[in-house]
């Protein structure tokens, strides 16, 4: 991301390719055991996810460090589920104490795509200016988080 004022809207888009269908690479934003193996950053030991996996529905990432304690992580509520093709959560960044703190809500929608050899997937997170207000080293490494998490996804997809 480049640097700019707390007010511009920010907005990130990501574009991968997987070699796995539509449906795989949907389930894998909704399946708690998929999910562990693949969203957390690098310098975590794993993670612990809960989904309700419904419109309305709370949808909970909890990155853990390696004593088992919990490091903070994101909690969504689930906008839009269209199976295969579209995912859209209203998105927060969390601390470790869940209910107390402050949240940074944003939005991210992934989109999929069948392309010859696998799946398009399409992420776009939003409405980042609350997060980049109050802790910009942390929104300014948003795409390196992705990024990072989207790396490890193919191998939790071949498991």
């Amino acid at each position: 991301m480049s640097t700019m004022s707390s007010t511009e809207p920010i907005t990130l888009r990501l574009r991968r390719t997987f070699s796995a269908t539509p449906a795989e690479v949907y389930r894998a934003w909704l399946d708690p055991a998929l999910i562990a193996r693949w969203l957390y950053t690098r310098d975590r030991s794993g993670a612990r996810a809960e989904v309700d996996e419904r419109v309305g529905g709370r949808y909970s990432v909890w990155q853990m460090e390696a004593d088992g304690a919990e490091a903070g992580g994101m909690e969504a509520e689930i906008v839009e589920l269209v199976p295969g093709e579209r995912l859209v959560f209203d998105w927060s960044f969390v601390g470790p104490d869940r209910d107390a703190g402050p949240t940074y809500d944003t939005r991210l929608t992934l989109t999929f795509r069948a392309v010859e050899g696998g799946t398009e997937m399409t992420l776009v997170h939003e409405r980042l200016e609350s997060l980049r207000a109050a802790i910009p080293d942390v929104a300014d490494q948003v795409d390196i988080g992705w990024g990072q998490a989207l790396d490890k996804l193919p191998s939790a997809l071949a498991a």
